[in-house]
């Protein structure tokens, strides 16, 4: 869209106007204000942020900021192919693997919606192939478990999916298709452990990396198939048990050695990677393309729900500007992501991704230095395992850290126990209810230990049960919400450039061309 500008946050009237707002104060909530500070989402989710630190006069400027920095206009330009990874000059697709929802996008004559559903259906068909005991391993015999290799993107969010899906199909009467495991650390343990524990000759491998040459993956790949070697089984290629997902022009997809290779590419960042070949591919095989395809049919719908200009009914919208107005108004630096739910015990390991990946940027879209607070440092545990760790600090440390709760009505495998008058369930939802209110109404007491000071900022994201569409949509949700802080930040969201360094540094110190810096710690850890 030719009509956009890009400004700094601080430049905007609406957000000098934020700044004179006073304070609210949420250490008295009420029933009316728990029923309407509430926003239908999609696939039955809900966004309650009655527990916020908001009024009307702070959520009128705040809808007044989304209009300014004109985000959800950024967001059309975005789904119609605007140029929005400005550091590497690149569009940015992730959208387009769940759905089309803006104008066709073409590149050099190859229809980007139809190159990546073309991958989703290749992926169907060989795993369906897996299924029906067609594609096998080199020994003849049918594959039983999967093995995903790849780290950062291609490991945090298909592992966090698989999690949080696997005790669904149990719900629903059905056994996964396939066993998953995951190697992600170059760290030989984590390959080791998981070797140990898996049968190579039913074994199916999915090496991710979309540049092919990552360094963690390929040396774990080494690591497979030494492993593989040395069980000196007759007739076993380990190269028969490997499939890679990459892009079209990296060397795993020139090698021909694999059993197959399926394709991503360059406007598809690992973060946002989950529903594209890179969590389709192991999802499938775990699950089968029909729960995948309901995983992207989630993701499609929270994406359309986030087009809605008005912030009282875009819940992904609200979310952000909320994080904004703490970030940038309240001075909150960090924020807590607190699933109720087993299934999302790893989801908030690939939010702390998502996120501070995206948005922990000091220049702007153009490189220019900012001079305020950008993304937060996200982290989190399931509840109510986080009860018995690290929540004293968030009820009466030094520090205000808003909270992000996440809860279901149902569970996902129906099971449960009666004990001591109430059911597993109702004593985890219990508890969820009674942190919320704890964390805003604090309690007075003589007794400074035992006083709280409430007044500490919540939000809910609520709905009957995670399913693979709740789930697509509860990730999108998250997607976009990062995206819109992005966009009223005036950062891009889209590139990692702070992981580059690093991975130089780590060349020098594996080539021997060190300083007198790297040489020392070098010495430290014996290399």
């Amino acid at each position: 869209m030719d009509d956009l500008s890009y400004q700094n946050l601080d430049r905007t009237d609406s957000y000098k106007r934020l700044r004179k707002l006073g304070e609210p104060d949420v250490s008295s909530l009420s029933a009316e204000r728990i029923g309407s500070y509430d926003i239908a989402a999609a696939e039955g989710i809900r966004y309650n942020y009655a527990a916020k630190k908001t009024d009307d006069d702070v959520i009128a400027a705040l809808g007044e900021l989304a209009g300014e920095q004109q985000l959800v206009d950024k967001y059309h330009a975005l789904l119609n192919g605007a140029v929005m990874n400005t550091g590497e000059d690149r569009m940015v697709l992730h959208h387009l693997t769940r759905g089309q929802l803006g104008d066709s996008i073409s590149v050099e004559g190859q229809d980007k919606r139809e190159f990546y559903a073309n991958q989703q259906a290749r992926i169907a068909d060989f795993a369906q192939a897996v299924h029906s005991g067609r594609i096998t391993g080199s020994t003849g015999r049918p594959f039983e478990t999967v093995v995903q290799v790849g780290i950062g993107g291609s490991d945090l969010g298909p592992r966090a999916m698989y999690i949080a899906l696997k005790n669904y199909l149990a719900g629903e009467g059905q056994a996964s298709k396939l066993n998953a495991r995951f190697i992600s650390n170059v760290d030989p343990d984590d390959a080791a452990e998981v070797m140990e524990h898996v049968d190579p000759e039913t074994t199916l491998f999915v090496l991710v990396s979309k540049s092919g040459t990552t360094q963690e993956t390929l040396t774990n790949e080494a690591f497979v198939i030494e492993k593989m070697r040395e069980r000196d089984v007759r007739g076993l290629d380990p190269r028969r048990h490997m499939v890679a997902v990459t892009s079209e022009t990296s060397p795993l997809a020139r090698s021909g050695e694999y059993l197959d290779a399926f394709f991503i590419d360059d406007y598809i960042g690992g973060r946002y990677s989950s529903t594209s070949a890179v969590g389709g591919c192991v999802l499938s095989l775990a699950f089968g393309p029909d729960i995948f395809e309901e995983f992207l049919a989630g993701a499609h719908e929270a994406d359309r729900a986030a087009l809605e200009p008005d912030i009282h009914q875009n819940a992904a919208l609200m979310d952000a500007l909320i994080g904004i107005y703490e970030r940038n108004v309240l001075g909150y630096p960090s924020t807590a992501v607190l699933p109720y739910s087993q299934a999302l015990s790893r989801f908030p390991a690939h939010l702390q991704q998502l996120d501070m990946e995206s948005n922990g940027k000091s220049v702007t879209r153009e490189g220019k230095p900012i001079g305020y607070s950008t993304g937060p440092l996200v982290f989190g545990e399931p509840g109510t395992n986080g009860q018995h760790s690290f929540y004293q600090l968030l009820h009466q440390g030094t520090d205000i850290i808003p909270l992000q709760f996440v809860g279901f009505r149902h569970s996902q495998r129906g099971e449960d126990v009666e004990f001591d008058g109430s059911s597993s369930r109702k004593k985890l939802n219990a508890n969820l209810t009674a942190q919320v209110v704890a964390f805003a109404m604090g309690k007075k007491d003589a007794d400074p230990n035992k006083f709280f000071p409430g007044n500490r900022p919540s939000s809910l994201l609520y709905a009957q049960r995670l399913s693979p569409r709740v789930l697509g949509a509860l990730l999108s949700h998250f997607e976009n919400k990062v995206m819109f802080q992005g966009f009223a930040w005036n950062i891009n969201s889209f590139d990692q450039e702070g992981v580059q360094l690093g991975k130089k540094l780590t060349k020098e110190v594996l080539g021997g061309s060190m300083g007198d810096e790297l040489g020392a710690y070098a010495r430290l850890l014996g290399l």
